[in-house]
């Protein structure tokens, strides 16, 4: 079976943990346990979240002062958590099973109404004076943030994974792939030229490893966070999980203000697309989920929506 694991910053990050690369690693290191068993049974491509490192890359140089654009940063963050993905699942797996980080790029439509409404913060935290002295010499949107200004971009929809191929190639080598991080490195062709250049902006990873998981025709989806399922009224004496539902159930705006709706929406963008199951649960929960019990699956065989 082909499965795409797509880890949110909550499976791959202890907020026990110290915002550094060790603390990194350490967290790295226990969702590697959790993945390794299902590396040595199926076809396993793992995405990730931004993680803390991506807070990490703009601490020693930050971007008002280099000037970097969206996609470097983007770059380092899949390079470092590929990296330490693959280096503790190798310490678990058998010497000779092969691993690889492929740095994806995804495109988008140029034409994409997000270009028009940037939503999406990235970058440090200014204070009002150096924030309008910063939006007048980039020429950038900066947001509210709190009583801070942060730099916001725009979140388009990813279209396709421009290393599709490669990563088909490494998989049917018996590769356990780790690719599409953070999003993936947003791209689009220009119109006149047909190249593919660099975008300002930031992909959603839960839309991204949709995508992916299209793209690689994957028999199972995972998206696996800290939570073991999805809720309804979450945080209320009625909260309940839904254990099953068809991805024309579940809207997400029944999950208003959450993390959760993006994963929703995801998922059941993946089903409905695919004909296959989705799964939102905890990374813990995997070999469960595995199984057909934990988490939440998606899939257009239920009717309706099964709660407990």
């Amino acid at each position: 079976m082909r499965v795409v694991v797509a880890l949110g910053d909550g499976a791959v990050r202890s907020g026990a943990e110290p915002l550094t690369v060790e603390g990194q690693r350490a967290a790295v290191a226990a969702a590697c346990a959790c993945l390794a068993p299902v590396a040595e049974v199926h076809e396993l491509v793992i995405a990730h979240g931004k993680g803390p490192l991506a807070g990490l890359l703009s601490l020693p140089a930050p971007v008002h002062e280099v000037g970097s654009p969206v996609d470097c940063p983007a770059t380092l963050t899949e390079g470092m958590i590929g990296y330490l993905l693959e280096q503790e699942l190798s310490n678990l797996l058998p010497a000779e099973a092969p691993l690889a980080t492929v740095l994806t790029m995804v495109e988008v439509d140029p034409d994409d109404a997000a270009f028009a409404a940037p939503t999406t913060f990235v970058g440090p935290l200014f204070a009002a004076g150096p924030a309008r002295r910063i939006a007048e010499q980039r020429g950038w949107v900066l947001g509210r943030d709190g009583d801070s200004w942060r730099r916001v971009v725009p979140s388009p929809r990813p279209r396709r994974i421009v290393e599709t191929r490669p990563v088909e190639w490494l998989l049917a080598r018996g590769c356990v792939v780790i690719c599409s991080g953070g999003g993936g490195i947003p791209a689009m062709y220009q119109r006149r030229t047909h190249t593919l250049v660099a975008v300002e902006a930031v992909v959603d990873e839960n839309r991204a490893s949709a995508v992916l998981a299209l793209d690689l025709g994957a028999d199972l989806l995972v998206i696996a966070d800290g939570v073991d399922a999805v809720y309804l009224d979450w945080g209320t004496p009625d909260q309940r999980a839904i254990v099953r539902a068809h991805p024309d159930a579940l809207d997400p705006e029944l999950f208003p203000g959450s993390a959760m709706a993006a994963r929703v929406e995801a998922a059941a963008a993946f089903a409905r697309s695919s004909g296959r199951s989705a799964i939102i649960g905890s990374l813990e929960d995997l070999p469960a989920m595995l199984a057909g019990d934990g988490g939440t699956r998606i899939t257009v065989q239920a009717e309706g929506m099964e709660t407990r």
